[in-house]
């Protein structure tokens, strides 16, 4: 198996991502395609011992796509760069996978027009997966689409369905559409017409949930449009800094009190970061596209780097884009007459 993983990608690209593929390469023997600038990709490798012999092959790619780019303007003119000569890779059979912790933008763009979407899906969307009391669940989408239809919607619970199935190995996961109470009448146009049709499709569909329900393990996939998707993640990411900020402080206000309490929950403490640990998940599908194609946190460090190539390891392994396939295509059936035609 071949990963292409985007050199340059990220706040810390490349030191931190070719550390994290390092790790990757002696973890889990699959073989490593390094797209980015050659020059600097060897001036990092040499700082490693042992490295000679690890399955990693560098692809020369002499434009960087940035953070601040614009994903089209990026994707049209900077075709030599390692988002696009990673994700081509993929399209060519050359490699199963593609990974970047880059411009999430412009790896959506490249994807449509490289990888195209998978047939009967109307729009991609962007998976994560969300620590919560109980079980991990699948918020989708943290946006692809700032705007979006009940059949995307519908789409999105399909497809996080799908994912979640695969990453915990659960028959039918429980889905919960996002509004702003539990009734069905509850919500705005978009969510009201969702909930009718979630709710013909088949799928195990709780109904509604609100935004407090989420950490409680409610239920495994929550759906809703990228723009609250992206809201809901950010604003979670806000929280637990501000509450680790918050007891960091506490603790100079009487430091041996607090050192004492640490010592003897060291161990809960320990297993509480774990939970709620970002790197622990490594990266984000972009789903409805004909390829694996996993997107990091532009601040991942290097355990965040190897996770995310896991992630795409488990993706391919999984046969997630043949899975999405057949449920998209079985669905698509059920709801539009017997047609098929989801677009």
């Amino acid at each position: 198996m071949k990963i292409v993983v985007d050199a340059m990608g990220g706040d810390g690209a490349p030191a931190v991502i070719i550390e994290g593929v390092i790790a990757a390469a002696k973890e889990y023997g699959v073989e490593i395609l390094l797209a980015g600038d050659e020059h600097q990709i060897k001036k990092e490798l040499k700082k490693y011992r042992n490295v000679q012999n690890l399955p990693i092959e560098i692809i020369h790619s002499e434009e960087v796509i940035t953070m601040n780019d614009s994903p089209v303007d990026a994707v049209r003119l900077k075709q030599n760069s390692s988002i696009v000569k990673g994700i081509k890779l993929v399209a060519e059979g050359i490699a199963e996978g593609f990974f970047s912790a880059g411009n999430s933008g412009a790896i959506n763009a490249t994807a449509l027009i490289t990888l195209k979407r998978i047939e009967g899906v109307s729009r991609p969307a962007i998976a994560t997966v969300f620590p919560t009391l109980l079980n991990p669940c699948v918020l989708i989408d943290i946006g692809a689409n700032v705007d979006s239809k009940p059949k995307n919607l519908l789409q999105f619970a399909i497809m996080g369905a799908v994912y979640y199935k695969n990453l915990f190995r659960v028959e039918k996961p429980k889905i919960g559409l996002l509004s702003i109470g539990e009734e069905p009448s509850k919500g705005n146009e978009l969510t009201l017409a969702t909930y009718k049709l979630i709710s013909k499709s088949g799928l195990n569909f709780f109904g509604n949930i609100e935004g407090r329900d989420i950490p409680y393990g409610k239920v495994d996939v929550v759906v809703c449009d990228g723009f609250t998707g992206n809201i809901v993640l950010k604003l979670s990411e806000g929280i637990s800094g501000f509450l680790v900020q918050l007891i960091k402080n506490e603790m100079k206000k009487n430091p041996l009190r607090i050192m004492t309490a640490a010592f003897i929950l060291k161990s809960v403490f320990k297993h509480i970061k774990k939970k709620i640990d970002y790197d622990e998940y490594g990266g984000a599908p972009l789903m409805g596209v004909n390829g694996v194609c996993i997107i990091g946190h532009g601040s991942s460090n290097a355990k965040a780097i190897k996770n995310g190539i896991r992630v795409c390891i488990e993706s391919v392994k999984n046969n997630v884009i043949g899975n999405i396939k057949n449920e998209i295509a079985k669905i698509n059936y059920l709801t539009n007459g017997g047609n098929g035609n989801g677009n």
